[in-house]
C-alpha cells in the first residue's frame, strides 16, 4: 500500500496503512497542518523515521496542489489566517536589523535569512505581477462590455 493524505478536523496528515494480525492500522507519517504541503523537510523526516514505507512523492505533490490546496482559494478562515500571517511577517521583517546580520557568528544562518528574503521578494513580485495582469484583463473586459 502507498502513503496518502487524510484530513482530520482542520488538519491534514500523511498516513500509511499496514496490516497486523489481519487488521489494518494507520501509521501517521507526518502532520501537514491546515494547508497540506509536501516539502523537502517532510520528505526527509518521513524517510528518516519510516525508511521502509514506500511513498510516491511526485504523485502526492500533484494531488495536494490539484485537489487539496485549491479549495483553500475560497476558504475565508484560511484567507483571514493568511492575512494575519502576512501582517506578522511584515512587522518581523521591518524589525529585522540587516546590519546585525553582518556581525552574526552563524554566517550560514545569516546567509539563509538573506536568501529567504530574496526568495520572498521574488515570490511577491510574481504574485503582484499576476494581480496586475488579472486586473488589466478584467478592465479590458469591462471596457469591451461598455463600448457601443
Amino acid at each position: 500500500m502507498m502513503a496518502f493524505i487524510r484530513k482530520r478536523g482542520r488538519s491534514y496528515y500523511l498516513v500509511h496503512n499496514v496490516r497486523k494480525n489481519r487488521q489494518v492500522q494507520q501509521i501517521h507519517l507526518a502532520c501537514l497542518g491546515d494547508r497540506p504541503r509536501i516539502t523537502d523537510e517532510v520528505i526527509k523526516g518521513v524517510a528518516a523515521r519510516h525508511p521502509f514505507v514506500q511513498v510516491d512523492w511526485d504523485q502526492l505533490r500533484q494531488k495536494t496542489s490539484r485537489e487539496l490546496v485549491k479549495p483553500f482559494e475560497n476558504d475565508q478562515h484560511y484567507l483571514r489566517s493568511l492575512l494575519t500571517s502576512i501582517r506578522a511577517l511584515n512587522l518581523d521583517i521591518a524589525d529585522l536589523q540587516i546590519p546585525f546580520l553582518e556581525f552574526m557568528k552563524d554566517r550560514e544562518l545569516a546567509g539563509e535569512i538573506l536568501s529567504g528574503l530574496k526568495l520572498l521578494r521574488g515570490t511577491l513580485d510574481v504574485k503582484l505581477n499576476q494581480l496586475k495582469v488579472t486586473k488589466r484583463a478584467t478592465d479590458d473586459r469591462r471596457r469591451e462590455r461598455t463600448r457601443p
